[in-house]
């Protein structure tokens, strides 16, 4: 039984909302009050779902940077050294990651050696300005692949109303093979909406082998990223579309069970069951 608690507790924190996960936390010390240990013995589940969120957070001591800007690290699977230790090629750390308190420490000096070294610098660089047009509140990365084949490069944007019973974030991650001028990756997006209901949008789309004309240059493959992201933004709205007008219509009764519209200009004079059900006055 103490497994399949510990299971539940683990499926909880890897399932909670983008910005909720401190809520659902909250209410785990709730459920499982006569047995702490269970929600202490979670950590691997706040490491899986940290590194796939891709949590952000502010190393103590950084600067912002006046010409990118960006105040946040990004923690992820992908510029992990293990132990709990993630690094950062923009601000050349590396840091110590609380996956509990979502806090970073220990930061220290860290140069990345990779042998496509100016491709990945070029990329951040474009990066930053693809963020900074498309995505007003964002953390991003390039990092190279545990392989050293590819270069992976990583953006989370975060939207968090509470005040209005919502929260999204959208995720990419684009790998970049030097060697055979391909893109490939994927595209996440998750919405929480939870004001007098529980509503929750978790969609994806995979981006295939996708061929680099001519030779690998930054802004070419920012050019590709962006296209592909415009699609799948225009993709979402024609869903929406078609869902607000067809099949969320669809579970609305159009009529009464009297298949006669309602005069309600004459509804105080309806008599409950008889009027308005069909029933026979007595």
């Amino acid at each position: 039984m103490a497994t399949g608690n510990a299971a539940a507790v683990s499926a909880f924190i890897e399932g909670a909302p983008p910005g909720e996960l401190s809520e659902v936390v909250t209410d785990i010390k709730a459920l499982t009050a006569d047995d702490p240990s269970l929600l202490q013995s979670a950590q691997a589940a706040y490491r899986r779902y940290n590194e796939d969120q891709f949590a952000t957070v502010t190393l103590p001591g950084g600067s912002e940077d006046i010409l990118i800007g960006q105040e946040q690290v990004l923690v992820s699977s992908h510029n992990s050294l293990g132990n709990d230790r993630y690094y950062d090629v923009e601000s050349s750390s590396s840091f110590t990651f609380d996956h509990n308190a979502r806090k970073a420490s220990s930061v220290q000096s860290y140069t990345v050696a990779y042998q496509h070294n100016e491709l990945l610098r070029a990329l951040l660089r474009s990066l930053s300005i693809h963020a900074r047009e498309h995505f007003p509140s964002s953390t991003y990365s390039v990092c190279p692949s545990s392989s050293d084949s590819t270069l992976v490069m990583l953006l989370v944007a975060n939207k968090y109303s509470p005040s209005n019973f919502w929260n999204g974030r959208w995720r990419s991650t684009y790998f970049l093979n030097p060697s055979s001028c391909t893109l490939s990756g994927n595209i996440k997006v998750d919405v929480h909406y939870y004001e007098d209901g529980n509503v929750r949008l978790t969609t994806s789309k995979s981006v295939r082998d996708t061929s680099i004309s001519g030779s690998i240059t930054a802004p070419e493959v920012m050019k590709q990223i962006a296209r592909m992201e415009k699609q799948y933004q225009e993709e979402l709205n024609k869903s929406f579309t078609s869902l607000s007008e067809g099949t969320f219509k669809g579970l609305r009764r159009q009529l009464p069970v009297t298949r006669q519209k309602v005069e309600w200009e004459k509804v105080g004079g309806y008599r409950l069951g008889q009027d308005i059900g069909g029933g026979r006055q007595r």
